[in-house]
């Protein structure tokens, strides 16, 4: 109750400085423009002018109102002769004052009205956001709660197994069980550094940090690290030739690459693929191609949701789409980009795009 006295109190002294404030700079104004044109007009002008600035700078109906009362009287009593008097009574000067105040109250009110609608908006566009967030926090739980369940259940029924079947099974069996629970280990930890990605969204918004870094350093950085990770992949890489500039956080985006070369390997089929990064107008374009067995149509919708969860088509049952795809889209639309995927003549192809200019991310 205190807090809401505090700021009642605070957007009425508020209301009363603007008011006065603009009005004195107004009064200031109306009599340098009436000392030099003698012209009643000019007066009334500047002070339905006056009240417009009141009406958008202040909170509410009264104070729009009100300016526009005082904005009548003084033009009636400072500017129109008998000067310093109140004098409704002169030829035409009725309809005047009264069409000033008509004007001034339309003004203030619409103005008001106006702010009051922006204000809805903004809140409703808050709301949007705030549900856009709690899904994707539910598509990405929903993702994890998947993919990696299972490979940790991988982990342990072999790591079981070894230790109670040891002396009776034989080096080939044991090293294939090592190597299963190194690879899905190694799963894992990409998992874990695609969730660590996520953290470097600022908390409580959908944006990132951004700063302008070179696209191809970028883009080789991202190929280099999948190449340890899946060294019998095939990349073939191009882009542009002209020096450019994205604003990006580059570590995100590297994620982002990776993530979708990994996919490309994991369920297309094929080691095969084409990564290239055009540019259109104030955009880049990055493109990765499989040569592989495509998507479903029915996963389009819902591929980059979380909707790995229904089993993949490639038979690595330990590994699924969801979590990555959900991580890529959720890093994209925080640049304020786009990706989507489609299939194409010989497999399945990844596009995300990135504005080039740097106030579209930062929201300036």
């Amino acid at each position: 109750m205190r807090e809401k006295e505090s700021m009642d109190r605070k957007d009425l002294l508020t209301n009363i400085l603007v008011t006065v404030g603009i009005f004195a700079v107004a009064t200031l104004l109306a009599v340098a423009f009436f000392h030099y044109s003698v012209n009643s007009t000019s007066v009334a002008i500047i002070y339905i002018l006056a009240v417009m600035l009141v009406a958008r700078y202040t909170n509410g109906y009264v104070p729009g109102m009100v300016a526009s009362f005082f904005g009548v009287i003084c033009v009636n009593y400072v500017f129109t002769y008998p000067f310093m008097h109140l004098n409704f009574s002169i030829d035409g000067y009725p309809v005047t004052f009264v069409a000033m105040a008509i004007i001034s109250s339309l003004t203030s009110m619409l103005t008001t009205q106006f702010k009051k609608q922006n204000q809805i908006l903004n809140e409703q566009e808050k709301y949007l956001m705030e549900a856009e967030k709690e899904t994707m926090r539910a598509n990405l739980l929903r993702a994890v709660s998947h993919d990696l369940r299972t490979p940790l259940t991988g982990i342990i029924g072999m790591a079981d197994t070894y230790l109670a079947d040891s002396g009776r099974l034989t080096e080939e069996e044991k090293s294939y069980m090592v190597k299963s629970i190194s690879e899905d280990a190694n799963w894992l930890l990409n998992m874990v550094e695609n969730l660590l990605s996520v953290t470097r969204i600022r908390v409580g918004e959908t944006r990132v940090n951004t700063s302008p870094e070179p696209l191809e350093e970028v883009v080789s950085e991202a190929v280099q690290r999948f190449r340890k990770r899946l060294p019998q992949a095939r990349v073939q890489v191009q882009v542009p030739e002209e020096f450019l500039m994205v604003p990006m956080d580059a570590v995100l985006i590297e994620q982002v690459i990776i993530n979708l070369l990994e996919n490309a390997v994991y369920h297309s089929g094929s080691e095969r693929m084409d990564m290239y990064v055009t540019r259109e107008e104030d955009e880049v374009a990055f493109h990765i191609r499989d040569y592989g067995k495509g998507i479903a149509p029915e996963r389009m919708e819902t591929i980059f949701d979380g909707g790995g969860t229904g089993g993949n088509q490639s038979g690595d049952s330990h590994r699924g789409m969801g979590i990555g795809l959900s991580i890529c889209k959720t890093i994209v639309n925080a640049h304020e980009g786009t990706i989507w995927v489609n299939n194409w003549g010989q497999g399945a192809e990844f596009v995300f795009i990135l504005p080039l200019r740097e106030d579209r991310n930062n929201g300036k």
